[in-house]
């Protein structure tokens, strides 16, 4: 996947999302005495990205592949991303979610029509029981990340951010399975290898920054974490990790408790609801400020389906 392929996908694309806003964060930007931009996702159409790649992937099915339908794994964005793409494309789907997905994301995903199934209690285990239903049914797997289709709809986002601030330093993007920061590195890379891409994970789920650490995709032990949009394991083989590799600069992780903060001081001081994968980006800039000071600095907020019980949680921590 190159550059190219980005541009033909935000084509397809164009029209059917939403080109959301780089807005910028006073809040932020004061405290790490920088420039910090929120580009924000949590406003696009399913309240996350993945709307993008799963999109870009469906335009591009034969007729047989519709005709037998599609399935995917997710722990919740993805698949409403998938939803809402086979709706309007009149697409048979069948989404798999482990049993920690939060209440709001199933509910969501319900209202698109598909067939739901809660397997397992970990993303690993719902996308094991997707591949089986591929190779058993014939259905078309979509990845929430280890597909090149699916990764280069991520990586519109790249091109919007730089077409509205090409003078930025850093990008921090969430990492979980890595289509979203491969689909945006590559993209950045291209335009402006200068700029700096660095991946975010929580502590409690590492498993790309460990993977890049140790050179090669490996299994972790995993804890429970407020960003389970980020947790889960990496397919073997992923495309994700290569491309990491090559364009991503650097990885930091980040404790569950920041996150939680992170979620509350976008709430109050920004007027925008992100979930726990949406916040890592401004958790980081909150432990580690000196590293972006004198920094023009883009955060991905890469989504905003948060369950309202943990709003209130949030804010009264």
């Amino acid at each position: 996947m190159d550059l190219r392929e980005i541009y033909r996908a935000r084509s397809r694309i164009k029209g059917l999302v939403r080109e959301t806003p780089l807005e910028l964060s006073t809040y932020l930007s004061e405290l790490c005495d920088g420039e910090v931009w929120l580009k924000l996702e949590n406003q696009q159409l399913t309240g996350s990205f993945k709307i993008r790649g799963a999109l870009n992937k469906l335009l591009q099915l034969t007729g047989e592949e519709r005709r037998r339908g599609v399935v995917a794994a997710s722990s919740g964005n993805h698949a409403q991303g998938v939803g809402h793409a086979a709706r309007m494309l009149c697409i048979d789907a069948t989404i798999v979610v482990p049993s920690n997905t939060p209440r709001v994301k199933i509910e969501a995903i319900e209202s698109y029509g598909v067939e739901l199934i809660v397997h397992g209690e970990e993303y690993m285990e719902a996308e094991r029981m997707a591949r089986g239903m591929e190779a058993e049914e014939g259905k078309t797997f979509v990845s929430a990340y280890n597909d090149p289709q699916v990764i280069a709809g991520q990586g519109t986002i790249g091109l919007e951010i730089l077409e509205s601030n090409p003078d930025l330093d850093t990008i921090l993007v969430p990492v979980g399975g890595g289509g979203l920061v491969s689909g945006m590195g590559c993209a950045v890379k291209a335009i402006d290898e200068g700029i700096e891409v660095l991946g975010v994970q929580s502590v409690a789920s590492p498993v790309m920054y460990e993977s890049i650490r140790r050179g090669r995709i490996v299994d972790i032990e995993m804890e429970e974490s407020v960003a389970e949009g980020l947790h889960g394991g990496i397919e073997e083989g992923s495309v994700t990790f290569e491309m990491c590799r090559e364009h991503v600069d650097d990885f930091i992780l980040v404790q569950e408790d920041t996150i939680v903060e992170a979620i509350a001081d976008l709430i109050q001081r920004q007027r925008q609801v992100a979930e726990g994968a949406g916040a890592v980006g401004v958790a980081a800039i909150m432990e580690d400020r000196q590293r972006f000071r004198d920094r023009r600095t883009a955060v991905v907020v890469s989504g905003g389906n948060l369950d309202f019980e943990f709003v209130r949680e949030a804010l009264c921590r």
